[in-house]
């Protein structure tokens, strides 16, 4: 039997960037040469030595919409066989101009799109804008223009910046929100909500933006009580609005988050919204003097399991029934004794259990969480028990204590005899089953407050009548159009209002005359549905065809920001979980992986007293402390890009200047992808990776020279020490494969993944002559380099694949084969390599300093005392240790290696 020894290298690898980058910045390259200059290998069969800034550029021209078209052309293949990839990275609101995190966010989703496409998958990376919202309607108030006009013209102005940086999405799957095509089935799903009990309207009070004169849910007021968008304090207000009951689905998210992989502790962040989902919502009938009011109230219970048990229903002195215009408010209001608890003729029919208890007015200021109606279960609470008594309420007892510990439930009706464990089970399942409560949620968690008092939305497809109330508009009347409004002011109610003749309409229902619905919808409601949307974009019946949702469905690797891991995932996570619920997808979760970027943040100078962000032009850095121009201590802070700020970056000015393939690979090795880049012009990792091109490009170089000195390549011509160099090479290839495929398809790493291949490329730039002549392992080392390379930087691996394939006698099949590289398919491991060897070359140190190898049996590897015995019995050992006191041996746990400290 052969005998397989492997040499464990140690393998050159360039450490991996994780925080701030520190160097000098380049200067400016020179501007593009004159077309006419011709310097490119794949124009002029003249392949030039060095890797020139021309060349840089030219190869960029060249390949730019080659490559945009092999990738549309790979994208119209139908029925294919190949297995499914679905990239998605969270799409842009149509702002004008694209910023450096666009450029992230996008370059991370194209890299990881035409990796699989070389490993063989059918790719989908699509795109489309986010196009609704408050900053068109400002602006196009600000300048006076239809919203509409303003948001199309920057959807084409970033489409072309988008295309200009090479970034190969499936634009044939555009979609856009604001387009009646789309919002159309925003309008369906709305109703289906609506049919399912889901879409409800009532009185909150709600946050105001007084600046953006709009609702706010309560996500976006932030810590300090201002508007995540304006920067407004938020005020209280008391409005009609549209509510979705996403607290029916709380139980159900917070439980699949088991089943996703790690989210990069985004799964806490959801859960820790969701909040432990350990009681339920029961459903009240409101009565004065015994005749229904037509008021339903929702009362939470921590034990439903002892709702049989119930002495009162309490609401705080701030809700809506004492505040708004509700049949009860006077009742309540005659009782209502601030400070005190207030018990007040109405009563709450509790459509469960069929009793009927008496509506008390807490005195306290808030309950736990967000709640503001709550069941008094005297048996599961002293503070319950405690105010029934100090009200003279009766209530029935409910729970029965045994000796045992255990406790069982009486009185109950049906679901007497049953333990508390068994009866929380049946109590909310059959409460779910009558539609009167029962799904398991948190005192946290609120439904989803979707409307919005402004122009700029989906309009919500629904018609108030006098006679028959709010009716959905029927499905083959959709969309409801939003209709074209002159003289916006951004100011008081709803604009819509404005429009009389649209707002004016008959109920669908009894033909009578009604009033569309003059608030529009949240943008989250768009963006929870659009990732079905591009699966099916163009499809006139319905929102998606069943099969292909189920064909690209889950998303493989969501790609965004982690500003959005609460809300709009949340959000994304509900419809979709009720879109399985509806039969419309197979799919409870819509994404599988989730890769949350860091923000690119600029250096920002601003005066300490006044807060005033100044420019770099205003300050004077001669000293070691910058100072300004003006007068005045300055605090230099890194900050999210902002022009307000004087700290963005233009992307196509910095396109231009070191063009698109350097700006990807800084951008993927900067730093890993959920960190921030701190984009410093002292910055080390640009000149990185322009450094780096340039080896790539040398390396081919060295190929195509050592190919033409004249001797056909064979590898029987090759010496022991030139085979060992080859095996090492080799070794490398297959480590590098072997690390980089993992981090393209576990971890995301792309900046340790850049890091191996720098390794791999300082092993290949050692090579010494006669092994770049007549070694297969160099050639394919190289090939496998440059198809590694080429997700990240593919016009420059293009170019590199093309005098690769062209050089003189190759040796490999590799670049035999023809054909561009990214229709290549991606390198694997040999299989040689994946092979348990028997021995292992251990590397012998003494005193730190690398002494030679000694080969050890694979099982004894890592037995400190045999390891330490067979070295001392080698050869090596008893020239170098023999005469030596040894102190101490230390067996390293990573790598095959051993290091004595001896006495000199």
């Amino acid at each position: 039997m052969q005998v397989s020894v492997r040499r464990l290298t140690l393998y050159p690898l360039v450490v991996a960037r994780s925080g701030q980058i520190r160097g000098a910045l380049l200067k400016p390259v020179p501007r593009l040469l004159s077309p006419s200059h011709r310097t490119l290998f794949s124009e002029t069969g003249v392949w030039e030595k060095d890797y020139r800034t021309e060349t840089r550029h030219r190869l960029e021209e060249w390949w730019h919409p080659r490559i945009m078209a092999q990738w549309r052309k790979d994208a119209l293949e139908q029925g294919s066989n190949k297995k499914k990839f679905y990239v998605l990275s969270m799409f842009p609101y149509p702002s004008g101009r694209l910023h450096m995190g666009h450029v992230r966010v996008y370059t991370i989703s194209d890299a990881i799109g035409h990796f699989q496409r070389m490993r063989g998958h059918q790719v989908l990376n699509p795109m489309g804008w986010d196009a609704f919202g408050l900053p068109a309607e400002n602006a196009a108030i600000e300048r006076g223009l239809d919203p509409e006009e303003w948001t199309k013209s920057n959807i084409q102005s970033m489409r072309e910046q988008l295309d200009s940086l090479g970034l190969c999405f499936n634009w044939d799957r555009e979609v856009t929100t604001c387009l009646p095509d789309y919002y159309r089935w925003t309008q369906y799903l709305f109703i289906k909500l609506f049919e399912a009990g889901l879409a409800y309207q009532k009185e909150a009070v709600v946050n105001w933006d007084p600046a953006d004169q709009t609702v706010l849910a309560d996500e976006q007021v932030d810590e300090n009580g201002r508007s995540w968008r304006s920067g407004a304090l938020v005020e209280q207000k008391l409005l009609t609005q549209w509510f979705i009951k996403t607290t029916n689905y709380a139980k159900p998210l917070l439980d699949a988050l088991a089943d996703l992989p790690e989210w990069y502790g985004v799964k806490a962040m959801q859960a820790n919204w969701i909040g432990e989902c350990s009681g339920c919502y029961f459903d009240f009938k409101l009565k004065v003097n015994g005749e229904e009011m037509g008021e339903t109230l929702s009362g939470y219970s921590s034990s439903p399991e002892a709702v049989f048990g119930a002495a009162y229903l309490a609401i705080l002195p701030s809700h809506r029934l004492l505040h708004g215009s509700s049949s009860v408010r006077s009742a309540l209001e005659k009782a209502f004794q601030p400070g005190r608890d207030s018990l007040t003729e109405v009563t709450a029919h509790n459509l469960f259990t069929g009793h009927e208890v008496p509506l008390v007015i807490s005195h306290k200021e808030a309950f736990d969480g967000y709640l503001d109606t709550v069941v008094g279960i005297p048996d599961c609470s002293e503070e319950d028990l405690s105010m029934a008594r100090a009200l003279n309420l009766k209530w029935t007892t409910v729970i029965k204590s045994h000796e045992d510990g255990t406790q069982t439930l009486i009185n109950s009706d049906k679901f007497s005899g049953l333990t508390r464990e068994q009866a929380f089970d049946s109590i909310t399942q059959k409460a779910r089953e009558q539609k009167i409560g029962g799904h398991l949620t948190s005192s946290k968690l609120r439904d989803w407050l979707i409307s919005r008092q402004r122009y700029w939305g989906t309009p919500i497809p629904v018609v108030h009548c006098g006679s028959c109330g709010p009716v959905a508009v029927p499905e083959e009347e959709l969309p409801v159009m939003l209709p074209k409004l002159l003289n916006l002011t951004g100011k008081g109610a709803s604009p819509l209002e404005a429009a009389h003749d649209w707002v004016n309409c008959k109920c669908p229902r009894c033909k009578g005359p009604a009033r569309r619905e003059t608030d529009t919808m949240d943008t989250f409601v768009d963006s929870a549905w659009y990732y079905f949307r591009y699966t099916d974009p163009h499809n006139t019946d319905r929102p998606f065809e069943r099969h292909l949702v189920d064909h690209w469905l889950p998303v493989d690797v969501y790609i965004g920001g982690k500003e959005h891991a609460v809300m709009h995932l949340y959000y994304a996570r509900f419809l979709c979980h009720f879109c399985k619920d509806q039969g419309l997808v197979a799919h409870r979760e819509p994404f599988r992986k989730l890769l949350v970027q860091g923000l690119i943040k600029g250096q920002t100078f601003k005066l300490a007293e006044s807060g005033q962000y100044l420019k770099r032009q205003e300050i004077d850095f001669t000293d070691k402390e910058p100072v300004a121009l003006s007068g005045g201590r300055i605090e230099v802070t890194w900050e999210k890009m902002s022009k307000s700020k004087h700290n963005g970056l233009d992307p196509q000015e910095v396109v231009q200047q070191y063009g698109v393939n350097t700006v990807r690979l800084y951008i993927l090795y900067a730093t890993p992808p959920e960190q921030d880049i701190l984009w410093n012009l002292k910055t080390d990792a640009l000149p990185g990776v322009l450094r780096w091109q340039s080896r790539l490009w040398q390396l081919v170089t060295k190929l195509r020279l050592g190919r033409q000195l004249g001797d056909v390549p064979s590898p029987s011509l090759l010496r022991k020490k030139e085979l060992a160099e080859a095996k090492k090479i080799w070794d490398n290839k297959n480590y590098a494969i072997q690390e980089i495929t993992s981090h393209f398809t576990e971890d995301f790493l792309f900046n340790t993944a850049i890091s191996r291949l720098m390794g791999l490329t300082n092993t290949l730039s050692s090579a010494t002559v006669r092994v770049v002549q007549h070694s297969l392992e160099f050639e394919e080392a190289l090939a496998a380099l440059v198809m590694m390379t080429a997700p990240m930087a593919p016009h420059l691996a293009s170019e590199l694949w093309t005098g690769l394939c062209q050089v003189k006698n190759p040796l490999s099949p590799l670049i035999q084969r023809g054909g561009d590289v990214l229709q290549q398919p991606w390198p694997t491991v040999d299989p040689e390599y994946l092979e348990a060897p028997e021995f292992v070359e251990l590397f012998v140190m003494i005193n730190n300093k690398a002494c030679g190898t000694v080969t050890v049996p694979l099982q004894w590897s890592k037995d400190k005392d045999r390891v330490q015995k067979l070295v001392l019995e080698s050869e090596l050992g008893q020239k170098l240790l023999g005469k030596h006191s040894i102190k101490r041996a230390i067996l390293s746990p990573r790598t095959a290696l051993i290091n004595f400290l001896v006495d000199e």
